[in-house]
C-alpha cells in the first residue's frame, strides 16, 4: 500500500500563488507515475497534471496548462504542484494520485489516492 498526503491548500486571492504537496509513506514512489486531479462542488473530479516516475514527462489539463508546474522529488517521496494566477474558478479540492501503469490523464489509470487538500480562490 502506498498512503498519500497532500498539504499546502488554503485561501489566496485571484492572482496569487499556492504550491501543493503530496507525501508518500508506506512504499516509496519508485516506478508509479504521479497525477493531481481536482473536484469542484456539483461538478466532475478534473485532471489537473501528471509526471512520470522519472519526471521527464508531464501533462496538464487544459484549464491549468501555461501556469502550473508539477515537478517531484523521489529521494524526498514528494510530488508537488505549482499553481499562480490563480482564479476564482480554481476553488477545489485537490487529489495526488499514484500509479504504477505510467503517466495518464484518467483518474482510472492510478491506483492510490490521497484524503485532498482544499484550495479556495478569492475575488
Amino acid at each position: 500500500q502506498v498512503q498519500l498526503v497532500e498539504s499546502g491548500g488554503g485561501l489566496v486571492q485571484a492572482g496569487g500563488s499556492l504550491r501543493l504537496s503530496c507525501a508518500a509513506s508506506g512504499r516509496t514512489f519508485s516506478g508509479y507515475a504521479m497525477g493531481w486531479f481536482r473536484q469542484a462542488p456539483g461538478k466532475e473530479r478534473e485532471f489537473v497534471a501528471g509526471i512520470s516516475w522519472s519526471g521527464f514527462s508531464t501533462y496538464y489539463g487544459d484549464s491549468v496548462r501555461g501556469r502550473s508546474t508539477i515537478s517531484r522529488d523521489n529521494a524526498k517521496n514528494t510530488v508537488y504542484l505549482e499553481m499562480n494566477s490563480l482564479k476564482p474558478e480554481d476553488t477545489a479540492v485537490y487529489y495526488c494520485a499514484a500509479g504504477a501503469r505510467g503517466l495518464t490523464y484518467s483518474a482510472r489509470g492510478y491506483d492510490y489516492w490521497g484524503q485532498g487538500t482544499q484550495v479556495s480562490v478569492s475575488s
